[in-house]
């Protein structure tokens, strides 16, 4: 069994179509990837062409896996808007089809997103992932990413409600950065308020 990861920069009929199946299975086997019901041929495909055409700007990246020739897996990082945060991105729609599961997609497809956007000059890879999705979770926390918190509640599937963890990663920062974040104490500090 070969396994291959490409990255398109166009989609044609079969990578539309392949991807397609995989988003529709994800999501019909309780994939929580941001559809409530298997989402439709026109629904991914504007998700595809919408990330392809980040990725021809330099905002984007869409890796697939291939396995034996079809496409089996997904993942992509986009850049996040507005120039504060333009050096941060999101890693979304990591996947593997049902038929694929245990080959090992999720690690090879996250890892690879990793070096991508860090090549691409991106200082730190984002992410929020259902409360539950504690595979997901081991996942991400394996590769090197940490939560950095949760938003009770905030994921509605039907009746149901989820708590949204956010996940992080720094890829690495450029040597004349100047760091303030969490350090005690002078400008640009940000220490925990005491209520």
């Amino acid at each position: 069994m070969g396994i291959d990861l490409t990255w398109p920069s166009a989609a044609g009929e079969r990578l539309l179509a392949e991807v397609h199946e995989v988003l529709h299975a994800v999501v019909a086997a309780g994939g929580a990837i941001g559809w409530l019901e298997p989402p439709g041929r026109a629904e991914t495909d504007a998700w595809v062409e919408s990330v392809l055409e980040q990725t021809r700007a330099g905002d984007a990246a869409l890796v697939v896996a291939e396995v034996d020739g079809v496409v089996r897996g997904t993942a992509c990082w986009v850049r996040s808007p507005g120039q504060v945060f333009e050096h941060t991105a999101e890693l979304g729609r990591v996947t593997a089809h049902p038929s694929a599961r245990g080959l090992g997609l999720g690690s090879l497809l996250v890892s690879a997103v990793v070096g991508n956007a860090r090549a691409a000059g991106i200082e730190q890879l984002k992410l929020g992932v259902r409360g539950n999705n504690h595979g997901a979770i081991e996942l991400y926390e394996r590769l090197g990413f940490r939560e950095w918190g949760r938003l009770p509640y905030a994921i509605a599937v039907g009746d149901a409600r989820y708590d949204e963890v956010r996940m992080a990663m720094p890829l690495g920062f450029p040597e004349d950065v100047v760091l303030h974040g969490s350090a005690a104490g002078g400008q640009g500090s940000s220490p925990r308020r005491k209520a």
